[in-house]
């Protein structure tokens, strides 16, 4: 018990490394910048400082040496690196000692203080490369520098998946910590055989299934979570990001393979076209426009479907694809569904909400195939209903918000393979459940409302108590 006590003590004294690494550096720089402004007479008063401004480098200097040993011994780093940086960091402090004395011996400082100088920038440029990179100064001139985000890759499709759009990700928000000069939990993501060997936890993905990847889960977990991937004080990955990463370990998780040979949705395809222009969208734009055409819808449909109210247009100018929003609707049943029918090539948009839509009205929404968006919110389905709209292969976005659904129904949704965006608004779902969904459903976005506005000062309004005259 006292040997886990004590290595526990000891990691826990590691950890104020990071603190106190930079107090040497800016009061040895200071006391370095007095010693040779107090050369002149009208510094000649800082003389006073330097004494005590050496000393306290000195002591934060060998403190720093202390936590960083005892830091080095709660994850693995480069070694070569590493070296380096402890004994760079030893002779600084050396240094500062024998500047005090020499000081304290009214003994010429002036080159020591030089010498001094050069050794703390040297010892922070490599502590800087263990943990940011040893290409960290440089990294600014590359073509990567910008972080992987908005880089420009000509012919994306004929590119190397892992090596042209993979690997930038990784380098830009993984491989500080997970790369050849730190490997933190024994985790090395640099390269595709380290990725497969994985670290303590075992490998970081699973070929073929991005549900069950480590690396997946972990980027998905809350930022609040201590196990959230990377840490909240580190640069996040965006959307896109975590899109063309699960896309990668579904299709396989190779590394010698042409991003035109992996299969594509049309929101990848989108993806891929924006790193052509190098022109990174944050917020991935669901594919809710097919890409093909499409035959006209009949007239004598489209006629009916006015006639009942139904507003039914082009989703856009020159378009043969429909929106269907029943809001004018009046008296609405089960039939007024049937009359979508003849036009189910053609429609990709349909908007039910707030009305009496049950569990039996799914069938006929299920075979409306080639739906992209369906509004179902604030109607009368349950859970019973939800398999029927399985067939939906093609749908992205689903509103379920104010039914009487639950995780037990939504778990029934998995089939629907392109689905991206599932809104779940004062439903029957609990917050454990919903972090269960979100598990599940990896590469959905599930929104189920409960957000905060801060509340600012301008918000309050005081009281007072009205003025008697």
């Amino acid at each position: 018990m006292m040997v886990i006590l004590s290595v526990n003590f000891a990691q826990f004294l590691g950890r104020f490394h990071p603190v106190l690494v930079h107090m040497p550096v800016g009061i040895l720089m200071l006391a370095a910048i007095f010693i040779w402004l107090a050369k002149s007479e009208r510094f000649e008063s800082l003389r006073s400082a330097i004494s005590i401004s050496l000393f306290l480098g000195m002591l934060s200097a060998i403190a720093s040496c202390v936590t960083g040993f005892l830091l080095s011994k709660t994850d693995s780093y480069e070694e070569t690196l590493l070296f380096k940086h402890q004994w760079f960091a030893i002779a600084t402090a050396l240094i500062a000692f024998v500047l005090y004395y020499l000081h304290l011996k009214n003994r010429e400082t002036k080159w020591v203080a030089a010498v001094m100088v050069l050794l703390v920038m040297i010892t922070g440029h490599l502590g800087g490369s263990i943990t940011h990179g040893s290409d960290f100064l440089t990294k600014a001139f590359s073509s990567s520098g910008d972080g992987g985000n908005n880089r420009s890759i000509p012919n994306v499709q004929e590119s190397n998946a892992f090596s042209t759009v993979i690997m930038p990700i990784l380098e830009a928000k993984c491989i500080a910590c997970h790369g050849p000069n730190k490997q933190k939990g024994k985790l090395r993501l640099d390269e595709p055989g380290f990725i497969f060997k994985g670290g303590e936890d075992g490998s970081a993905i699973v070929a073929g299934n991005a549900a069950e990847s480590a690396m997946i889960k972990k980027i998905l977990l809350p930022k609040e979570n201590k196990d959230h991937m990377p840490p909240a004080e580190k640069p996040q990955l965006s959307k896109q990001d975590v899109e063309l990463l699960k896309w990668w370990i579904t299709t396989g998780a190779k590394s010698d393979q042409k991003v035109k040979d992996l299969p594509q949705t049309d929101q990848i395809k989108s993806i891929l076209k924006s790193l052509e222009s190098g022109k990174s969208e944050e917020h991935i734009a669901i594919s809710y426009f097919p890409e093909q055409t499409v035959a006209k819808a009949p007239e004598t449909a489209l006629l009916q479907l006015r006639d009942r109210g139904i507003a039914i247009v082009p989703i856009a100018q020159n378009s043969n694809f429909l929106s269907a929003n029943f809001v004018a609707v009046e008296s609405f049943t089960g039939k007024d569904l049937q009359l979508l029918e003849p036009v189910k090539k053609q429609l990709i948009w349909l908007k039910l909400g707030n009305l009496a839509v049950s569990d039996d009205d799914l069938s006929s929404i299920g075979k409306l195939v080639n739906l992209r968006m369906l509004y179902l919110q604030k109607t009368k389905i349950t859970d019973q209903g939800l398999p029927q709209l399985g067939n939906l292969s093609e749908l992205q976005y689903l509103n379920l918000g104010e039914t009487k659904v639950t995780a037990k129904g939504v778990e029934q949704l998995k089939g629907l393979k392109n689905l991206r965006q599932l809104y779940l608004f004062q439903t029957n779902i609990s917050g454990d459940e919903l972090d269960k969904l979100r598990h599940l459903f990896p590469e959905i976005t599930i929104d189920a409302g409960g957000y905060g506005v801060p509340k600012l000062v301008s918000d309050t309004s005081v009281l007072r108590a009205p003025i008697i005259k």
